[in-house]
């Protein structure tokens, strides 16, 4: 197996709004959606899209691209989980390690979609957690957002790792990962696990804002500072994505490089997704035996590709169509050193 992810896998229901408002600070770091309190405001339309999560669109990136691609999530007994795995079965993700649980529910999350930006109401089922048995190790463990009860199931994870030290790590955290590896928590009785997550980690991927939040820094620090902390936590390789201004790296070697975001003409019409495929793809290319100016590229061009499509994975490229995009880019399109 050339990708094995382990998530919980989730249906979004997105809401594209058209009555509401955006608030921000001066210096636009913290914005806010508002809309009138206790009053029926209208939407345009509404769209349902199951088999989705930063795993699972792990999983059907790494598919899309002709890598053996599995994925160990969690559904509850109902019809949105029998969806899910239909929609991965089609996809050609091997849904051999999928567990499907009594008296639980899909994971079901609401997305407020207003003008370029989303607002994602989660909720996370409590689902019994297990590592599953496999034939064989992985070539890479992709490990991503799981519930606020999953302490434990990372413990288990690691030890298994710990059994295959040819199989490669990598960790793109959720939400609760991020608040259980926050610098505030750091001396509780989770500090260890965590550390050591972080250090068996080949390459790790966050967003600015998430690398923030997970050193406790000030916002608007410079993003060398971000990647140099993040890298003294453990991760061999780091990629933190900033918006409009692309990905920035630092290697297992301390080189430093910046890949812009990939220059397609037309504006994002969605954008949820678009870190999920820059990641999983940069790893997909990684284990294709790219390297990883190389493999950035082609994360970047596949989350522009996400951009132009509602949901995380309709826009997801084939490797033929990757390549293509690949050598004929619209503009100048180069991973550069990073001053």
């Amino acid at each position: 197996m050339d990708f094995f992810a382990v998530g919980d896998i989730v249906v979004d229901a997105f809401i594209r709004l058209k009555d509401a408002r955006v608030h921000c600070t001066l210096s636009d770091e913290e914005c806010e959606i508002c809309m009138r309190w206790g009053d029926k405001i209208p939407y345009e339309f509404h769209q349902i899209i199951p088999a989705v999560g930063n795993a699972s669109n792990a999983a059907v990136a790494a598919a899309r691209l002709g890598l053996s691609s599995a994925l160990r999530g969690y559904v509850g007994k109902d019809a949105w989980g029998a969806q899910c795995l239909d929609v991965l079965q089609k996809e050609g993700v091997d849904t051999e390690y999928m567990e499907t649980q009594e008296n639980k529910h899909t994971n079901y999350h609401y997305v407020l979609w207003y003008e370029h930006q989303r607002t994602i109401l989660v909720k996370h089922e409590v689902f019994e957690y297990a590592v599953p048995l496999l034939a064989t190790p992985p070539k890479w463990l992709y490990l991503s957002s799981l519930g606020e009860n999953s302490l434990p199931y990372h413990h288990a994870l690691l030890q298994w790792l710990q059994k295959y030290p040819d199989t490669k790590l990598a960790f793109q955290p959720g939400t609760y990962q991020i608040k259980f590896g926050h610098h505030d928590a750091w001396a509780d009785s989770h500090k260890e696990e965590f550390a050591t997550i972080y250090a068996r980690t080949e390459i790790f991927f966050c967003n600015k804002e998430e690398a923030g939040r997970i050193l406790g820094t000030e916002s608007g620090q410079d993003i060398k500072e971000l990647l140099k902390q993040i890298h003294a936590l453990g991760p061999k390789t780091v990629v933190i994505t900033d918006d409009t201004r692309g990905c920035y790296a630092l290697d297992a070697s301390g080189a430093l490089l910046h890949c812009p975001r990939y220059p397609d003409p037309r504006a994002p019409f969605e954008i949820t997704g678009a870190g999920d495929a820059l990641a999983s793809t940069t790893v997909a290319a990684l284990a294709l035996g790219k390297d990883l100016g190389e493999a950035l590229r082609w994360g970047s061009v596949n989350a522009s590709a996400v951009l132009q499509e509602v949901g995380a994975q309709k826009g997801l490229l084939t490797r033929e169509q990757l390549e293509k995009n690949l050598q004929n880019p619209p503009a100048p399109f180069v991973v550069e050193p990073l001053a």
